[in-house]
């Protein structure tokens, strides 16, 4: 645990799991959403581990590799575009913390959240900003962040012309002048704008 979570947790009762589940790509127009859930050994600390958003290709990818080598249990999910469509994206980032909790080897004595409300089931603490302020948090926002980033990369070379592998779905003025002239393909998300008026002028 990192100085956060201990002062978080002084007055809370003993635990021996902790977990932290975080996702990447929620605000995506195109591509899955990914969830990462972890439970880290409460002795280990890593100061270089926060939000990663806020790291550099290279060290989320050396954060990566040490945090499923040092993890006592993790599980990625990867929450499809019907999916997110389907639920919308804030009920598709819980239905996939819920899963990847549920698919951790360990039951975890406690969770903590990037400030979403988790099923009642689960013991949880949601933290505002809690990518950058808890460890936990942040090392399962860098497992969902790299596994997706690496998901797009594969539909980079299905779909070249939008550049997935660098803008890996959000809608920047490359991706949408690239919509604006191919269209939209399956992997983008028909309940997002301005994908939604495209589908309905298509419709008619």
């Amino acid at each position: 645990m990192n100085k956060f979570e201990q002062n978080l947790l002084k007055n809370h009762k003993p635990i021996q799991y902790l977990a932290g589940t975080d996702e990447a790509g929620r605000g995506c127009l195109a591509g899955p959403l990914v969830v990462g859930a972890v439970i880290l050994p409460l002795d280990y600390q890593n100061v270089a581990i926060r939000d990663s958003k806020k790291l550099t290709e290279k060290k989320r990818l050396e954060l990566y590799e040490e945090i499923i080598n040092v993890a006592i249990s993790y599980q990625i999910v990867v929450m499809s575009v019907e999916e997110v469509e389907q639920l919308n994206p804030k009920r598709a980032s819980i239905v996939g913390m819920e899963r990847a909790i549920l698919g951790l080897t360990i039951k975890p004595d406690l969770i903590l959240t990037d400030a979403e409300k988790i099923d009642s089931k689960f013991d949880f603490i949601p933290i505002i900003d809690g990518d950058n302020l808890s460890q936990t948090i942040g090392a399962a926002s860098i497992l969902a962040k790299v596994y997706r980033d690496n998901l797009m990369q594969a539909y980079h070379r299905q779909f070249p012309q939008y550049h997935f592998n660098q803008n890996k779905g959000y809608g920047t003025k490359h991706h949408l002048a690239m919509l604006k002239k191919h269209g939209y393909t399956k992997i983008h998300r028909k309940t997002y704008q301005p994908i939604k008026t495209m589908v309905k002028e298509k419709l008619g």
